[in-house]
């Protein structure tokens, strides 16, 4: 079952930097079985099934809520997609599993705790905090559908396949005619006629044609109402007994949102994210992990994404992209430092700086007491310009610390490509 293949449309994030890696950008993303919760509630048809944390609570299910299945679903729970054909760090292969009802304790207690690597995860893999059993159904049809936000029509896009259960970017290549595009209007929202070709390009073979318009009808309504960036099953699926049923549940949310949906933000899973993202965001820092070693401090995204692209000239290879912004404290700065130096690939540190809100001097202050506080053991090359660049660069020169300064960004991303890698 693959999760959030369109994720790759939505958030390609700063290929300058090598490897490209998917990131939480203006999104939350929330396990499947909160997204099948939230869309019974909506009244879209899903499979029944409960998460569990522990080997007890998967028995305690078992009991009361499956006492008379006779096979269930064990699904991994993680933040990333191509599960079912991962593999567990312990060597058990495969992040779902269809089982009978005695074996699920067993093959839930060997994905508890456990680190499951997918094409999505990289090779570190994700830790499965969460298993969540559901109800084994026959499927007769399975088929594609997904709700983005699409620039062109400025508004939702939906998007219908009759086919489904593989990755929509494979199916788009060799089956562009099967790809059904309906955009909707975002101030009249979805119409009867919109619905009804999303489920032309479904084509379900036994369900009720009426019944799948009702239902599309309601995925959208929970798109709009909950303000989603992404919503995709994959698949939605009909049932031998001519059910339409969302088989799969794959939501993002737009972190902008987040003081009207409450509720549904206090779903967010802080271990399925990297905890460097997780610090920088408590204290109001903009972090983005990548794969390098020079690890780089900035202030502003223009500014990050030149000093990367000027690393990568010089044959360097950022390992982040940290913005402190244009009014950062002393103690940010601090915080930034720990962020940057808990990356065991760092080995060597650029401050970029160009002065206006943000004040060198509160910049250099801050790298002082980092270096003492954190006890750097990589080179730091710093680089300032702009407002008070000048008490700035005493406070670097007074401190005693050993740092390396420069005169501009080329000149420091040079020094910086040779502290690194010689």
């Amino acid at each position: 079952m693959v999760r959030g293949p369109l994720n790759k449309l939505v958030s390609r994030s700063l290929s300058v930097a090598g490897n490209w890696q998917q990131q939480q950008l203006r999104r939350l993303n929330i396990h499947e079985y909160q997204g099948a919760e939230l869309m019974s509630k909506y009244g879209v048809r899903v499979p029944r099934g409960a998460a569990a944390s522990t080997v007890d609570e998967v028995k305690e299910i078992i009991r009361d809520v499956f006492p008379n299945n006779r096979d269930l679903v064990v699904k991994s729970q993680i933040l990333a997609g191509g599960r079912g054909l991962g593999t567990f760090t312990s060597g058990l292969k495969g992040g779902v599993h269809i089982v009978e009802a005695d074996r699920v304790p067993d093959i839930a207690g060997k994905m508890l705790g456990q680190v499951l690597v997918t094409k999505q995860t990289g090779p570190q893999g994700k830790v499965v905090s969460k298993v969540y059993l559901c109800e084994k159904l026959t499927l007769v049809n399975e088929m594609y559908f997904a709700i983005t936000l699409d620039r062109k029509t400025a508004g939702p896009l939906i998007i219908s396949c009759r086919k489904g259960g593989t990755s929509i970017e494979d199916l788009a290549e060799k089956y562009p005619h099967m790809i059904a595009k309906v955009p909707i209007d975002v101030f009249k929202g979805i119409t009867d006629e919109d619905a009804a070709k999303v489920v032309e390009g479904l084509d379900p073979k036994v369900s009720d044609k009426k019944d799948a318009v009702e239902q599309v009808k309601k995925l959208y309504k929970l798109f709009s109402e909950s303000d989603c960036t992404l919503l995709e099953i994959n698949p939605i699926a009909e049932t031998a007994d001519n059910k339409l049923v969302a088989a799969d549940a794959k939501l993002n949310f737009d972190d902008n949102a987040a003081f009207r949906q409450k509720a549904i933000f206090a779903l967010r899973d802080p271990t399925q994210d990297d905890p460097r993202e997780v610090a920088a965001a408590k204290a109001d820092l903009n972090y983005i992990g990548l794969d390098g070693e020079i690890g780089c401090m900035v202030n502003g995204a223009g500014l990050a994404m030149a000093t990367m692209d000027i690393i990568k000239l010089h044959g360097g290879t950022p390992a982040n992209f940290l913005d402190v912004g244009g009014n950062a404290s002393e103690g940010q700065v601090v915080e930034a430092f720990k962020i940057l130096t808990s990356d065991e690939k760092v080995k060597a540190i650029l401050v970029n700086i160009f002065g206006g809100i943000m004040k060198c001097d509160i910049i250099a202050s801050g790298i002082v007491n980092a270096a003492r506080q954190v006890s750097l053991k990589v080179p730091v090359i710093v680089r300032l310009e702009g407002t008070n660049v000048d008490q700035g660069k005493r406070i670097l020169k007074e401190s005693g610390m050993t740092l390396i300064t420069a005169e501009d960004l080329d000149d420091a991303a040079e020094k910086a490509v040779k502290a690194a890698y010689n």
